[in-house]
Formats: structure tokens, C-alpha cells, sequence
């Protein structure tokens, strides 16, 4: 006996003109970022961009990661912003999802902030967080 196949499918005229969704950017660069991202990346020419992770670390769970990459994994999100490229580790991916990286510079430190909307909780010193 041969198997049938029956395929089910519900048409509608859609009326009027349907606004897109807008979606939140994977990760979103302050000129301060972007520059330093370029900076970075002049001196490392053998480098395609940053990559960003996150992984289980300190008192609160999680803290973020950045290195040098070499290549793009099949899976990682590619932000590209006024010609810095920052990667998203696939494993980062919804951790990050519409965070602001900026770069600040102070008389004590210089360092890549995240101002995440995602976090739920953050340790005292401010080197991990919860989601």
C-alpha cells in the first residue's frame, strides 16, 4: 500500500501594511569601542576581529571573555560597525543579546564596559554576573 502524503495550509489576505518587528542588534559599539576595536586590530593584522564570550566564572556565575580571532566559527554572530568587527562567541550569543560594549578610559584603568540589559545580578567587585 503507498503512503500519502497530505500537506495542510491556511492562507490569509493580510489587510493594511504590517510594520517589521524591529529586532534588537546582537551587540551595539559606542564610538569609543569602535575606535578602540580598530586600534587593536592594526596591531594584530593576522587577527579578523574580537571575540566576545562569556564563561562560568567568579562569585556570580559568569564573566566575559575577549581574545583576538583568527577565524569566525560556523555558529558565532558577526557584528560589524563602522569597520570594526567584534565576534560573538555562539555560546555568548543570548547572553549578549542587545548589550552596549563601550570603552572607557580612567587616571587608574582602561577597560571594554558591557552594559547588559539581560543581567539579573552582578558580584560587589563587578567581575561577574547572572542572567
Amino acid at each position: 500500500m503507498a503512503a500519502r502524503v497530505v500537506a495542510a495550509a491556511t492562507v490569509k489576505a493580510v489587510k493594511g501594511v504590517r510594520k517589521a518587528i524591529p529586532t534588537r542588534a546582537a551587540l551595539v559599539l559606542t564610538p569609543a569601542a569602535v575606535n578602540k576595536v580598530k586600534e587593536l586590530m592594526k596591531a594584530r593584522p593576522d587577527s579578523i576581529g574580537l571575540k566576545v564570550g562569556v564563561r562560568q566564572r567568579g562569585c556570580n556565575g559568569l564573566s566575559y571573555t575577549l581574545e583576538y580571532a583568527a577565524e569566525k566559527g560556523r555558529l558565532d554572530e558577526e557584528v560589524v560597525q563602522d569597520g570594526a568587527r567584534v565576534i560573538i562567541d555562539r555560546k555568548a550569543q543570548l547572553t549578549l543579546l542587545g548589550t552596549e560594549m563601550d570603552y572607557v578610559e580612567t587616571r587608574l584603568a582602561s577597560e571594554f564596559v558591557f552594559n547588559n540589559p539581560n543581567i539579573k545580578g552582578t558580584c560587589g567587585c563587578g567581575e561577574s554576573f547572572s542572567v
